[in-house]
């Protein structure tokens, strides 16, 4: 049986290495258009590789999935995050986790993945072709005829489609000829610039706990935030953008949003630890006692903001004061133009459409013996390790050729 794996990444290699494991006689090829495979791996999480998340709830790990959560419900129950853990640590990889539930390799290294994948692929004796990308698929006589950029023709018995995300719909032409809906793809997991918000000379500042929202709809995350020189990172920003990818791709990356700095209290909590400060200290000035933990420097951009003295007495401030507090900390406003991509991490939201899939094999269900696996899917998690495992779990099913 010949194999081709199509896409030199994450799911390219892990779909290889376990058709060869399931189909010892099979001859495996993978095809990489670039002259390098696992480029995304070796970059992920800072160059340490976030491989998966420490979640073993299947129904928690796949709320983490803005698009494919519900598919991938019934998928983790095959290849799940446990999985991933013994997959690894049974091939001399040992894994960590970190308190946020984020899994990495424990030499804090992505090249101890790179090479656990290359010492496979040669072990199983997988070739892989460089500088060889696939132009057309053609379905004949039970095969598939792939063409080759260089014009070359080969059939093969087995195809697993494991490119990643296409940022253009273009990229996805050759699949939709092959009558697979498209789901329009746009970018997910990205930083927000603020040009106009002086909360930038804040950069490199972190908040733990905030709630952030798109004003105007119901689109919510949380977690710690980043202030950078361009404007907002950090995990709650990137869950919402992960969140929000379609919506912000048709505001054009102009909008609105709110960020509630003290990790989603109300106002009426806000205000008795406001009034409760200004009973015990109140000959104390607003700048030196600071509330829900808050940093000095962060603080005392707070009170400039609403235009509060920093030397004004806790005790003198009154309600009206005490009102604007309230306010900027439960509901403070930025407002967004453009993006920016995290850490060359480009993720997208759209790709081949779930529709177009058999879910329990991977297999298209347009073309008999094509599979998929991956980000070429419209798959796509927030950040903590979620897009590596979607990438492990579909190319774990797609391995199997049923």
């Amino acid at each position: 049986m010949k194999v081709a794996i199509i896409g030199g990444g994450a799911a390219g290699f892990f779909s290889a290495i376990n058709v060869k494991e399931n189909f010892p006689n099979a001859e495996v090829t993978i095809f990489e258009k670039s002259t390098k495979v696992l480029s995304k791996v070796k970059i992920s999480g800072g160059g340490r590789c976030n491989v998966t998340n420490a979640e073993t709830s299947i129904k928690e790990l796949a709320s983490a999935y803005p698009r494919g959560g519900k598919q991938l419900k019934k998928a983790f129950a095959i290849f799940s995050t446990k999985d991933t853990f013994n997959w690894f640590e049974s091939r001399d990889v040992p894994l960590v986790t970190q308190p946020d539930n984020c899994v990495f390799p424990k030499s804090q290294n992505s090249q101890s993945i790179i090479d656990c994948f290359m010492e496979e692929v040669k072990r199983l004796n997988i070739q892989i072709k460089y500088k060889t990308a696939v132009e057309n698929i053609l379905e004949i006589d039970n095969t598939l005829k792939l063409t080759f950029s260089d014009k070359t023709v080969t059939h093969f018995d087995k195809v697993i489609v494991a490119t990643g995300g296409s940022p253009r719909r273009k990229g996805l032409i050759w699949l939709e000829n092959l009558d697979h809906k498209i789901e329009d793809p746009v970018p997910s997991l990205f930083t927000f610039n603020m040009p106009n918000e002086n909360v930038v000379d804040l950069m490199g500042t972190v908040v733990e706990k905030t709630q952030t929202s798109i004003q105007g709809t119901k689109i919510k995350s949380n977690g710690p935030l980043l202030i950078t020189h361009w404007g907002m990172s950090g995990p709650a920003i990137l869950k919402l953008s992960s969140l929000g990818a379609r919506l912000l791709n048709e505001m054009n990356y102009n909008f609105k949003i709110q960020v509630n700095w003290v990790n989603g209290l109300n106002n009426e909590l806000v205000m008795d630890e406001l009034v409760d400060i200004a009973n015990n200290h109140s000959n104390k000035y607003l700048s030196s006692i600071r509330p829900f933990q808050l940093s000095s420097r962060f603080w005392n951009y707070l009170l400039t903001k609403v235009n509060l003295p920093l030397d004004k007495k806790w005790g003198e401030t009154g309600k009206k004061g005490f009102n604007k507090v309230v306010n900027i900390l439960t509901n403070d406003l930025y407002t967004v133009e453009g993006k920016t991509t995290f850490k060359e991490e480009f993720v997208t939201c759209g790709g081949i459409s779930l529709e177009s899939i058999n879910f329990k094999t991977m297999q298209s269900s347009t073309v008999k013996n094509l599979y998929f696996a991956g980000e070429i899917l419209d798959i796509d998690g927030i950040t903590g390790g979620y897009n590596f495992q979607a990438a492990w779990t579909t190319a774990f099913i797609a391995a199997k050729l049923k």
